[in-house]
């Protein structure tokens, strides 16, 4: 089995609802993500996939539903608030815990068949989440 990864970096905003402690409050991130990708076998060119096309595909992906956005839970009654005033708001329909994300993240390659398995988000320098699934027969 191959396997190649692509760090991309985001920043992000997002609470945590029925959670005590400060994460509570709308904060922000300086995130990265790791994604991983196997298969079999190499491509003509001999490669899993080209870095600069991960980066063009789910790259681009992510700067338009979550780089400089609050992402926030469906039910967070700051949603409809924040986009009424114009906020870039990405929602979900769980709490935006950074499992979550790493998983929402994981689904959004697996759509553009990306050959992904694992993807891990760094909500900080020290505390990460891993979502990964075998990869897709």
């Amino acid at each position: 089995m191959f396997t190649v990864g692509r760090e991309i970096h985001f920043s992000y905003g997002h609470r945590l609802r029925d959670y005590v402690g400060k994460c509570a409050h709308l904060h922000g991130h300086n995130g990265r993500i790791l994604i991983e990708l196997s298969s079999k076998e190499l491509n003509h060119q001999g490669m899993v996939m080209d870095f600069f096309e991960i980066k063009s595909t789910l790259g681009a992906w992510i700067n338009e539903h979550l780089d400089h956005r609050m992402i926030l839970s469906r039910k967070d009654p700051l949603a409809e608030i924040l986009k009424q005033n114009g906020e870039p708001v990405a929602l979900m329909d769980e709490n935006p815990t950074a499992e979550a994300i790493a998983r929402w993240i994981f689904r959004a390659a697996r759509e553009m068949k990306l050959p992904v398995y694992r993807v891990t988000l760094w909500e900080t320098e020290n505390s990460f989440a891993v979502y990964e699934e075998p990869p897709a027969a």
